[in-house]
């Protein structure tokens, strides 16, 4: 069989985007589906205790982290050297094997393994932004990156649904829808995903950069590019509140069923496809990406207040919109920040950021889960389990206040200059 063409011309960018767009949207139902199941196994696992549960979701969440941290530099600096249609074609297939181990793991030991299985396979978002850096203008990828988090958002929109479905009928059965539909998006890449990175623009593997250390070098390349590193870990360690507390927050506070939260999370993917496919683009060409970026942390910062303060599902669920406006910040971001790199750099900077998200991946779920841990149960220092959001609040407020200070600096620079 013969493979995709080997670059893009112009007139096929287009469709290029979209052949990745839908294989991120297949890759993120695989992944939505087990979101609802997997803390419902882990509570199963642990007999029904949910604080004792959340701290070994935190364990789990951070394995999978640190599997992150170390190999995404490693991933990004291959699809310099390789392409980026490999690397996002053995991240499918090894996803699809993973979930058929999870789905057979006897014990919760076991379930671990797979999730440290899964942290290492799980490379295709951070390649993929790569591969929208390839085929598309600076001027034109927060909207292009937006796009990508709408993947996410209809993946979100359709993985918990189903999730939450077939739950019902048995906690191991999303893992194996997520198996089939993981191997048959890369049997999907493999005849139609074409390769976005030229010969003429790939780079050598650079060892010394090919790991985290190395790779969190590339962001003092630039005084903008570190700052923006910055807010990005603090953003992503606000972040962690959600995968990690969502299910297990509302059962605990709301006592939601595994298909209401299931259909809650459908929502969340809802508001969030809507805002990052349909707001950024025009948002940034009325406003500028720094106006986009400002404002989608204020809408974050009033979400997480929200979810902290509700008393009830029904106040909990209005938060969901502003966090979803919250999204409207981080496509700005990334754009901002690929415009200091070179061409042959683009996927170092993809795992240099997904080396930041690993480390925040590695500490966010246990500072998440233990400050739920200790402020809601019957070995809550006190009880406030709101709390938790309000952390998350207060990160996003910080990074908000970051950002500014550097834009004002960078104002005042071009001034003098």
């Amino acid at each position: 069989m013969t493979s995709p063409p080997n670059s893009t011309p112009s007139t096929t960018k287009q469709a290029a985007f979209i052949f990745v767009f839908i294989t991120v949207v297949l890759d993120m139902v695989a992944l939505g589906v087990t979101v609802p199941v997997l803390p419902k196994l882990i509570i199963q696992f642990k007999g029904g205790d949910i604080p004792a549960a959340a701290v070994v979701a935190g364990v789990f969440a951070t394995v999978w982290a640190a599997m992150q941290f170390v190999f995404a530099p490693l991933i990004g600096a291959a699809s310099d050297r390789f392409g980026r249609r490999p690397i996002i074609l053995l991240s499918n297939f090894g996803l699809g094997l993973d979930y058929i181990f999870m789905a057979l793991a006897p014990t919760l030991p076991w379930l671990f393994v797979g999730r440290v299985i899964s942290g290492v396979t799980a490379a295709s978002y951070p390649t993929a932004s790569a591969y929208i850096s390839d085929v598309t203008p600076p001027e034109q990828r927060a909207g292009k990156f937006g796009m990508l988090g709408a993947a996410f958002g209809i993946g979100f929109v359709l993985g918990p649904a189903i999730g939450a479905t077939l739950g019902k009928i048995d906690l191991r059965l999303p893992f194996w829808f997520a198996a089939a539909l993981s191997l048959a998006n890369a049997a999907y890449g493999y005849f139609i995903l074409p390769e976005s990175l030229q010969h003429k623009n790939r780079a050598k593997i650079n060892w010394s950069k090919a790991n985290p250390v190395g790779a969190l070098k590339l962001l003092r390349s630039h005084p903008e590019l570190f700052t923006m590193s910055i807010a990005i870990m603090l953003m992503a360690l606000a972040h962690e509140v959600l995968p990690n507390m969502f299910i297990m927050y509302a059962d605990y506070r709301y006592h939601w069923a595994i298909d209401t939260a299931g259909y809650a999370l459908v929502v969340v993917g809802i508001c969030s496809g809507i805002v990052q496919g349909g707001l950024v683009s025009p948002f940034v060409k009325r406003f500028g990406e720094r106006a986009c970026m400002y404002a989608g942390l204020l809408f974050g910062f009033a979400g997480f207040a929200i979810l902290g303060a509700a008393n009830s599902g029904v106040v909990f669920m209005l938060g969901i919109p502003f966090i979803a406006l919250w999204g409207l910040s981080g496509p700005a971001m990334q754009s901002l920040m690929s415009c200091r790199v070179q061409a042959n750099e683009q996927g170092q900077l993809q795992g240099a950021i997904g080396s930041i998200r690993g480390i925040t991946g590695m500490v966010g779920p246990i500072i998440m889960t233990g400050t739920f841990a200790q402020t809601a149960g019957s070995r809550a220092m006190i009880e406030a389990p709101g709390a938790v959001y309000y952390l998350a609040a207060a990160l996003v407020i910080v990074t908000l206040l970051l950002v500014w200070r550097v834009a004002r600096t960078q104002a005042t620079l071009a001034i003098e200059q």
